[in-house]
């Protein structure tokens, strides 16, 4: 497919810099309070060999515009499947993760996608959100996007700027904060309801005792997850007042306390822990936004702790490629790409989410 080879050309210069980078970020070196012997980590053969497998799935995903490979599969992008939003849950991710990972979207693709996403009124900021960052993946315009069926074009991040954020929940901030911080050719308009620093503000308010983030705003329910997505969104948004940058950092720190001790991130179900891809590839597509982090992602940084995130993440990729333990593939697959991406692009001391 056409991508591919030039997927694996850059997957290979990525893995020679990784290496240099290995000196100036720390990627593997675990923190000397932990045994280096007993910690596993993700050498550049498992990388190459996993990465391949999972990108590999993805893209036939996306050809078969299925949201996996076996009998129980749904469509990826229909109106009639999905007459909300015209596509499956973690598609933006999904297509992200692709195009961080150097896929180039065939014009029929490209069209599929934009036929399909339904986009009108009742359109929430998540909705909003996720149209903008899918749509900029695949090289259309989000500023300028033709609705389907009809002469219109709409500007998606104008209107994601006229949504109130003050009553959604932190994922669905941090989801909009990330969407307007893509590009800096994306304007916010006159008649908006908030700003990356107002937005990053509300998010550091809703930042609970412990560090952390949850999805209904209370302590006990703090998880990894919500939290990945908060400091990511607050570095993307690069506000500048102390209060923002000392949230971001106690983020980081929540996170580093959170790794089990298999390098797994998840949450808490009935007193016992759930450890899985997607939790995981959050964390370090967290530990990716900062080069002072980025060392995170492939090392140990805890007592106890037996290998890295990346190590643990990409353990759960089958040799088919497909997700171990994914409610969906669609956002198995499209999570761990991301995450692969993410610390990839954060070697060159880039942005997976930088899309100008």
């Amino acid at each position: 497919m056409k991508g591919s080879n030039g997927f694996m050309k850059n997957f290979k210069k990525v893995l020679m810099l990784s290496a240099v980078s290995l000196l100036t970020f720390g990627a593997v070196a675990p923190v000397a309070t932990v045994n280096a012997a007993s910690v596993k980590t993700a050498t550049t053969g498992y990388q190459s060999t996993k990465v391949k497998a999972s990108y590999s799935y993805a893209k036939k995903m996306l050809v078969k515009n299925k949201s996996g490979l076996s009998g129980k599969a749904t469509a990826l992008f229909s109106r009639k499947a999905y007459p909300a939003t015209g596509a499956t849950a973690g598609y933006s991710d999904f297509l992200l993760g692709l195009k961080g990972l150097g896929y180039h979207f065939t014009k029929t693709q490209r069209q599929r996608v934009a036929k399909n996403l339904v986009l009108n009124k009742k359109s929430t900021p998540a909705d909003l959100a996720n149209a903008i960052m899918g749509l900029k993946a695949i090289g259309y315009n989000p500023q300028s996007f033709r609705l389907a069926g009809t002469k219109k074009k709409v500007n998606l991040v104008s209107a994601l700027y006229k949504k109130s954020m003050t009553k959604q929940t932190v994922n669905v901030q941090s989801q909009a904060l990330i969407a307007v911080s893509m590009s800096s050719k994306f304007k916010r308009p006159s008649t908006a309801k908030f700003s990356k620093t107002s937005l990053s503000s509300l998010i550091v308010k809703n930042q609970q005792s412990n560090n952390g983030w949850a999805y209904n705003n209370t302590a006990s329910a703090v998880d990894s997850d919500t939290t990945a997505m908060a400091v990511v969104s607050l570095a993307r948004g690069k506000a500048g007042p102390s209060t923002v940058q000392s949230a971001l950092q106690k983020g980081q720190s929540y996170l580093k306390g959170a790794v089990y001790d298999n390098g797994a991130y998840g949450y808490t179900y009935n007193g016992k822990n759930m450890p899985n891809a997607n939790s995981t590839a959050e964390a370090i597509i967290a530990f990716s936004t900062k080069q002072n982090t980025l060392k995170y992602a492939n090392s140990a940084f805890k007592d106890g702790q037996t290998a890295s995130p990346l190590r643990a993440m990409l353990g759960y990729v089958n040799k088919t490629g497909s997700i171990k333990g994914a409610a969906s593939q669609t956002l198995g697959v499209g999570q761990v790409n991301l995450a692969n991406a993410a610390y990839r692009q954060a070697q060159k001391k880039h942005s997976v989410y930088s899309l100008n």
